[in-house]
């Protein structure tokens, strides 16, 4: 096989394991091929981000921009099934509900959503439209690159956690279990510097270097607060730390706005 079609399978496998998108090949789902596949997760953001940012740039032209932003949302949650948001609400439920770290993986587990989770979902979805909505203040172009944006540099910082922090649930029904098992060096390495290039190419060296420290500074911060609650990491903590960083990346990205 050639490096091309390897690289594109491993491509398509992170695309299949994180949308909704179908795609025309069969594909091998073992755990050591998402494992490399590992390196496509923030360019599968962008994908997202980008589909994001069509919808909103096309809609703008017909309703108003919070309009267009809410079907932006839309469009992001029907591509993914909501999955990031589906950990961020079992991360809030298992964290808020209890005391010991193995009830807290257990409640994670329940898929009914309690009212940490309700909270945390709403406050979460609303802090983005109004987020996106105030950037849609200053133009266009500042909304359709932070959707790029915000769904490529959260998934390649969430997805950069499972290369140095320890995977804490060992059973079959886990959502990250494929994902766990190993990330290489040359895997993270292409995760963070894709990512880092669609930063550069949509921001400018400055703000680049902003966003990106202040992104690691969160991730510093999310590691800390899973290793406390449970000692490491889950699929739906990961999840929930995507949402977070996704948020984090419109804060900075209206403050840098807000200054210039």
């Amino acid at each position: 096989m050639s490096t091309f079609k390897r690289e594109l399978e491993l491509f398509l496998l992170a695309l299949t394991f994180f949308t909704r998108i179908p795609v025309p090949v069969k594909l091998d789902y073992s755990g050591e091929g998402l494992n490399r596949a590992s390196r496509y997760f923030g360019l599968v953001g962008t994908l997202v981000g980008l589909i994001a940012a069509l919808v909103f740039y096309l809609t703008q032209f017909i309703f108003p921009a919070s309009v267009a932003v809410v079907l932006a949302m839309i469009a992001t949650v029907l591509l993914t099934g909501g999955f990031h948001e589906d950990g961020l609400a079992d991360t809030a439920d298992g964290f808020g509900g209890a005391f010991e770290r193995e009830r807290k993986l257990e409640i994670m587990k329940d898929s009914r959503v309690g009212s940490y989770g309700s909270l945390a979902l709403m406050l979460a979805l609303l802090l983005k439209f109004q987020l996106l909505s105030e950037l849609a203040l200053y133009s266009v172009s500042s909304v359709v690159g932070g959707l790029v944006l915000g769904h490529t540099l959260s998934r390649a910082i969430a997805a950069s956690i499972i290369f140095n922090h320890t995977y804490v649930r060992e059973d079959a029904e886990s959502k990250a279990k494929p994902l766990a098992q190993s990330m290489h060096w040359d895997e993270v390495l292409f995760l963070l510097i894709s990512a880092g290039v669609i930063c550069l190419l949509l921001t400018g060296v400055g703000a680049t270097l902003v966003i990106l420290a202040t992104l690691f500074v969160a991730r510093s911060l999310l590691a800390r607060w899973q290793s406390r609650h449970i000692g490491g990491y889950t699929g739906d903590t990961l999840g929930a730390c995507q949402q977070i960083l996704e948020l984090v990346v419109y804060l900075v990205l209206l403050l840098l706005w807000s200054q210039s």
